[in-house]
Parts: structure tokens; sequence; C-alpha cells
């Protein structure tokens, strides 16, 4: 039995072997030289990835780490992290103490005191070529666009292109994304994702009644605005509209992956196309009678953090929306124009232009797609589009379909 003396040192030489293991060239820049003897928050990603990556040297380790990841039903099949190492009976827990030399009772600890985690294979093609073998690293980044961390089953530590993969299949240890609470389409909820207890997925739903409302119909948006590590993108669309009676803005409804129907809107890849509410008619007839003289903006985000909450800079924020008013003298709302002839939605001034909300200083910050602008404004079309959205600088990064059913 170690005593607690022993087990914080052991600990402690896992955390200082991060800044003293060997470190191969990478492709981006070195990271600060260094780290605590006592994982911080910071550091702790990097003390159980590397813990992790030391146990895939056990071959059937590593054929137990593919089956589950290869069983999830989760999207780009991910598990949670500190589920997956407490599940039977904390095998994988286990199997880090045994390639590490420490207690299993501190890397619980450490797990515990970590970030929720996610672990998954985030590159399609690595996904399809890892066989469960040796040549395999394991990653983790706390933000979007960081620096990765990677180590292979020796613990050799190494730092990789945040806009690159490398050829070895990475698995990515990162702060999560997805939300676990359920298996997705099954009528139960999961109770170990180690068991090998999953539901078949039933067939989807029928579609839900139609409601009145502006609907997204068609999306394309020129760059994933995610590094490789963080996987598909997870775009949402918010309506943004006058905050009480001030100047400032305020978010009336987002549609995206994790929202019921009608505002679920799952797009992992630069194009889309369906039927998502962005808006109901009872919600705008509510809002332009609480805003008489007053519209509304559609603006998009790519989320790396709480799903429907924009987590961003507001000055990042409000120098882009200024500049986008500026480029179109603020035509760069829109609002029901519909007549009992056609409905439709279309261009309108826009008069908020602040956005007061605070990021979260833990949780990484949101990226900003844009503002949705009509293209009768912008004066540029794209063939069965008809609103551009513009981004910071007034960069258009993408073009959508909106319309009133």
């Amino acid at each position: 039995m170690w005593s607690y003396t022993s087990r914080v040192a052991a600990l402690a030489l896992l955390a200082g072997a991060l800044a003293c293991s060997d470190r191969p060239p990478g492709t981006a820049p070195e990271a600060p030289p260094g780290l605590a003897a006592v994982p911080s928050a910071a550091t702790r990603p990097e003390v159980l990835a590397r813990s992790f990556a030391l146990a895939l040297g056990d071959p059937a380790f590593r054929a137990h780490v593919k089956a589950e990841l290869d069983r999830s039903p989760f999207r780009e099949h991910k598990l949670p992290f500190q589920r997956f190492l407490a599940a039977e009976r904390g095998r994988a827990l286990a199997a880090m103490a045994r390639g590490t030399g420490v207690a299993t009772t501190d890397l619980a600890r450490e797990a515990d005191r970590a970030v929720p985690l996610e672990m998954y294979v985030p590159v399609p093609e690595h996904r399809r070529i890892w066989t469960g073998d040796a040549n395999v690293l394991v990653a983790t980044a706390v933000g979007d666009h960081d620096v990765p961390v990677a180590f292979d089953v020796r613990g050799t530590r190494q730092l990789l292109d945040p806009e690159r993969p490398p050829s070895t299949p990475v698995i990515a240890v990162v702060p999560v994304e997805t939300d676990f609470s359920t298996t997705p389409n099954a009528p139960t909820v999961i109770g170990c994702l180690g068991c090998g207890g999953l539901f078949p997925w039933p067939p989807p739903p029928p579609p839900p009644p139609a409601v009145p409302g502006l609907y997204l119909t068609q999306a394309h948006f020129v760059d994933d605005f995610e590094g490789w590590l963080k996987g598909a993108p997870e775009f949402e669309v918010h309506i943004l509209g006058q905050k009480s009676q001030t100047d400032s803005l305020t978010d009336y409804q987002c549609a995206g992956e994790k929202q019921p129907a009608p505002y679920y809107f799952d797009q992992n890849a630069l194009d889309w196309s369906g039927n998502v509410l962005l808006f109901s008619k009872a919600q705008l007839d509510a809002y332009n009678a609480a805003h008489p003289g007053q519209n509304i903006r559609v603006f998009v985000v790519e989320d790396d953090d709480t799903a429907c909450e924009i987590k961003a800079d507001r000055n990042l924020l409000n120098d882009a929306i200024k500049a986008v008013d500026g480029a179109y003298k603020s035509i760069t709302a829109g609002n029901d124009s519909s007549s009992w002839t056609l409905k439709t939605f279309r261009r309108a001034s826009a008069f908020q232009k602040l956005w007061t909300a605070l990021a979260s200083l833990i949780n990484t910050n949101d990226e900003l797609v844009g503002n949705a602008v009509e293209d009768v404004v912008v004066g540029i079309s794209h063939s069965g589009y008809n609103w551009t959205v513009k981004g910071q600088n007034n960069v258009t990064n993408g073009w959508i379909t909106l319309t009133m059913q």
C-alpha cells in the first residue's frame, strides 16, 4: 500500500515527465517550457492524456478501447472520458495505473478534478485506418485551434499542427461538446457505456406538424471554423433583437443540434439542406408588438462549448456587427414582409448594435460566423440562396436561404 506522500510524489513525477520527456519537433510553435509539479486545471488534461497513452501500450487495452469507440452510438463515436475510465469497475483507470505507476485512486482524483472530457477519433480517415494497433497518438487541447499536445504509447510528448492532422491516427481527449445524458434516438438511457448494453437505433420519428414562421432551408459555409482535434463543426443560428427598450441586443431563439424540434438543426459539414424553424410567426408577432419599428438579426455561430449560448468576446462580436452595419448602411436585419399572395422575409434596418453579454472566463469561445444580410443589399447573389452571411471585417463566410412558411 502506497503512503499518501508516495502517491503525491508519483503524481508529481508524472506531471514532471510531461516537461522532461523527449519532444520531437512539431509543426507548430513550442509551448512555454515546463509544467507545474502538481497538475493544475490547465495541465490536468495533459496528465490524463499521457496516462491514457501509456495504457495503450497494452494490446488488450487497445483492443478494448477500439471496440468501445466503434460501438459508441454518439456522433463521431464519441465517449465521455471520465465515465469510460470508471466503467467496468475502473478497468481503464487500472490500465492507466499499471502504465504510469501512479495509484488508481490518485488518477481517479485527477480525472474528477479535470473539466468534463470526451474521447474519440476526430479525423474520419483515422477512424477508417486505425485497427487498434500501437501506431496511435493521444492528443489534448483545451481551446479550439490551440496547439494539440500529443503522446505516443511510450509517453513521448510532441506538439501537433492545430490546422492539419498528422498521418498517425489520433485519439482526442478534449472538453465535452456532446450531450451524453441519453443515447441518441434510443428509448432508454445507457447505464454504463462499458457494459455493452447499447440499444439499436429505432426509425426516426415522423416530422412534427408545420409551425408557421421563419425557416432556414439551405446553408453553405466557406469554412467549418473548427480545429481538426475538435471534430465536426456545430453550427447554430440565433435570432437577435432589441433588449427591452435599449440599444442593445439579446438572444431570442436558437436553432441547433441540442434543441428540440422544430428548432433542431444539425449541420456537420459545409453544406446543408432541410427545413428548420428559426423563429415562429407567433414569436415574431410578439416581438413586433413589444418592439414596434424594430427588426431581428439572423446570426450564425460555430459552437465550441455551451449549446445555444453565444460565448464570444463581446468586443469582437460588436466589431463584427459594426463592420457589417457600416458596409450596408445598417440594412442588416429582417422582418416578415408577407402579403396575402406571397410569404417572404425581407431586409430591414437594424437599430440595435451592442452585444452586452459577457463571455465565460472558463469555457472556450464560439466562432463568429456572421450576420445574415439579404443578397439584394450585398449586391451579390448565389444560386439557390437569398441571404449572405457576413463575418468579421465584412468577410463573406457563407450564404443561406430564409423563407417564411
